[in-house]
């Protein structure tokens, strides 16, 4: 018998709880989520509301909706999985994660929220021209979306199929068929307080859930971590899951990727659309500060767990059971939760899960959404003259483009590692965006040419790099392994695409023989860092 059809008949045999309670979970959060949605929506009145919640959230509230928006899928079944296969390696998804935060509380977050409006581009096209930046960022931010949005959707197909014993193709198409639409649904009644409200229960719940099992699992060890980390061991009968080099250091170039990924991770998140996008929620750059401080706390607890999680699944689970079951690597959490407390842990474990997708895919929509309209139509296309009614209007028409390519993206993305598509994202966003943030905030010299040199060549170089790369094509585990056109030899194209956008950026603005606009340099840099002016220049 080959190894594939022992993997078939392992997944076929591998049951997981009882589906019917899986669905009447999912069903009860689903409609719970629906009223709060639907309640939200009845103060979207004004482009504020449906794109900002009408900067009516705290920042604790905005803090815990950063977390509910930030911890994906990647992070709860992604980050778990890879623990589970790859032990040490695995948890430096979880590192990267949570240092990329510090980076957006100290150089991002406060001055950001000064500066803009409603989406990045405010502060990118702020003492530069207008059109062609506003369109280059809008381009960046959609790209990174996309990206995001694969991830989501294919960690949801995992699950669900998992859930619902489900191995065929043609049953977890559905199922993303049907995220994709009730992420739609979401996100064109409630707009950004609907999303964010269902972010912040979504947080709650995962927090809370996931604590939970981490104290379960530590329990049946004594609570003696040591003999957790023993027994993942002994039942992966692979000692070396304990230390550094499992998966990237078997080969220079494997340390190479890590530096790349690590890179990616890191200054990834500063650069995040859906993410920046939070900041303009609250009402002052105070609260701005608060939400970033909150978010660390809450983020940072959750990726301790990660830890306990994932070893817990590799000693309990065993990593050939969890790679045998529907879904792969991302099957580790559920799987470790039917272990310790049957089918209910499983369903409500599940339905966070479930959750944690619908509500960072409507974060990811929402700031796409916003993008389009915003920058490109009410901006460029109509050239400042539309009205908010137009703009929403446009805004919700595009919801719909982008939930059906994220569908027809998700399908087929299907039996990818959500982590490693994320990581992905992470790389395209700390290429195109950040260096023309900070270039935008820091740098009086920073011109049109630079932003645009900075963006194209940051994002077309990312998406160049992975399509070269072995992620794409050249392996069984590719997005299309029948294809062999795999020249760039790392996984992940940061350590290339992050410095060469950050050196465009640069040759860019020095070579740009158009004047500097000294007034508009002066203002941006007193309101970005006083926030004087700020006001008035938000709820215009």
């Amino acid at each position: 018998m080959s190894a594939s059809m022992i993997l078939a008949q392992a997944a076929s045999e591998t049951t997981v709880g009882n589906p019917w309670v899986n669905i009447a979970i999912f069903a009860g959060f689903v409609g719970v989520t629906l009223v709060i949605v639907l309640k939200a929506s009845k103060n979207n009145k004004t482009a504020a509301d449906y794109y900002a919640g009408g900067r009516s959230f705290t920042g604790t509230q905005n803090g815990t909706a950063i977390a509910g928006d930030y911890l994906s899928a990647a992070s709860f079944l992604g980050i778990v999985g890879a623990i589970a296969i790859n032990g040490y390696d695995g948890f430096l998804y979880s590192i990267g994660f949570l240092v990329a935060w510090l980076v957006a509380l100290l150089l991002v977050a406060e001055l950001l929220r000064n500066t803009g409006k409603f989406t990045m581009a405010d502060v990118l096209s702020f003492r530069l021209k207008q059109r062609p930046v506003r369109i280059a960022a809008a381009v960046s931010t959609l790209a990174v979306c996309v990206f995001y949005l694969l991830a989501q959707m294919a960690g949801a197909g995992a699950l669900v199929s998992l859930l619902l014993g489900i191995d065929e193709k043609l049953g977890q198409s559905l199922v993303i068929v049907v995220v994709g639409a009730l992420m739609i649904l979401y996100v064109l009644v409630g707009g950004m307080k609907g999303t964010t409200w269902v972010q912040i229960i979504k947080a709650c719940l995962l927090i809370a859930g996931t604590f939970v099992m981490t104290i379960w699992t530590l329990a049946l060890f004594g609570f003696n971590f040591s003999e957790l980390l023993g027994t993942a061991a002994e039942v992966a009968n692979n000692p070396e899951i304990l230390n550094p080099g499992l998966k990237y250091g078997v080969s220079e170039t494997s340390k190479l990727d890590f530096i790349s990924l690590g890179l990616a991770l890191v200054l990834g998140t500063a650069g995040l659309p859906h993410v920046l996008m939070r900041f303009y929620t609250v009402p002052t750059a105070k609260e701005a500060r608060k939400s970033v401080v909150w978010a660390i706390w809450l983020i940072g607890a959750f990726y301790l767990f990660t830890l306990v999680l994932g070893y817990g699944a590799g000693a309990l689970i065993g990593p050939d059971k969890i790679l045998a079951a529907p879904g792969g690597v991302n099957s580790a959490a559920p799987l470790l939760a039917y272990e310790l407390g049957g089918t209910l842990l499983l369903g409500l474990i599940s339905a966070v899960a479930f959750a944690t997708i619908l509500a960072v895919v409507a974060g990811l929509t929402i700031t796409a959404a916003a993008s389009f309209a915003h920058d490109i139509y009410s901006s460029v296309l109509a050239k400042g003259k539309s009205t908010p009614q137009k703009e929403m209007k446009v805004a919700r028409r595009t919801v719909l483009v982008i939930g059906v390519l994220s569908i027809a993206g998700g399908i087929g993305a299907q039996g990818q590692n959500v982590a490693f598509l994320v990581a992905l994202a992470f790389a395209v966003a700390a290429s195109a965006n950040l260096p023309t943030i900070l270039y935008s905030l820091f740098w009086k010299g920073f011109k049109t040419r630079g932003a645009l040199w900075s963006m194209y060549g940051g994002l077309f170089s990312a998406l160049g790099l992975i399509i070269i790369s072995p992620v794409f094509s050249g392996s069984e585990t590719s997005m299309i392994p029948s294809i062999d056109m795999a020249i760039f030899p790392l996984s992940n194209p940061g350590i290339i695409s992050i410095p060469l956008a950050f050196l465009l950026g640069w040759i860019g603005s020095i070579t740009d023989k158009g004047t500097e606009d000294a007034v508009k340099a002066a203002e941006m840099e007193v309101r970005s860092l006083t926030g004087v002016g700020a006001e008035k220049a938000v709820d215009h």
